[in-house]
């Protein structure tokens, strides 16, 4: 009776093993190919959601951000405010992004850009240290998702959670 109860136990583990288990994510071999669509509306938007991520967030031209988003921007995040005023106000004064040279081709790793409607979303590769070996990382999964509205960002979520 004991060896009938150990081996469900013993391949029980080894499926926690396994769920450990991580396949890497990977970036999309050509990111600035994934920001266009034959759809003149969806093209347009994702375009807008290429400078909001390779001018505004990898290069830091904040002073650029009315061209992308609205003065309302309604924002998700819960560590930004909404309005143009209110995230400019996060990158620039509460994380102290100071602008780059806005580079020729986009630098963040996209995994895929969807669009449907007035709703344009971009999933990144994120890498971190892993908690258990900080000589190693792993990656994992970033989304920004904007909703647009007269060829601007109106309104944006992700994941981001409050922090202590």
């Amino acid at each position: 009776m004991k060896i009938s109860l150990l081996v469900p136990i013993v391949a029980l583990l080894g499926v926690f093993a396994r769920a450990e288990a991580q396949a890497p994510v990977t970036a999309a071999p050509d990111v600035d190919a994934l920001f266009h669509s034959k759809d003149p509306k969806l093209d347009a938007n994702k375009q807008v959601a290429y400078h909001i991520v390779k001018d505004l967030l990898e290069a830091g031209h904040w002073e650029r951000a009315n061209e992308y988003l609205t003065d309302r921007y309604i924002q998700h995040n819960p560590l930004a405010a909404s309005g143009l005023a209110g995230v400019v106000h996060f990158f620039v004064d509460v994380r102290k992004v100071k602008p780059t040279p806005v580079p020729a081709k986009m630098k963040t790793k996209v995994v895929a850009v969807t669009a449907e409607g007035d709703l344009v979303t971009v999933a990144y590769v994120r890498e971190y240290p892993d908690p258990k070996d900080p000589s190693k990382s792993y990656t994992t999964t970033w989304f920004d998702m904007w909703r647009f509205q007269d060829g601007k960002a109106d309104e944006h979520w992700d994941p981001a959670t409050k922090t202590n």
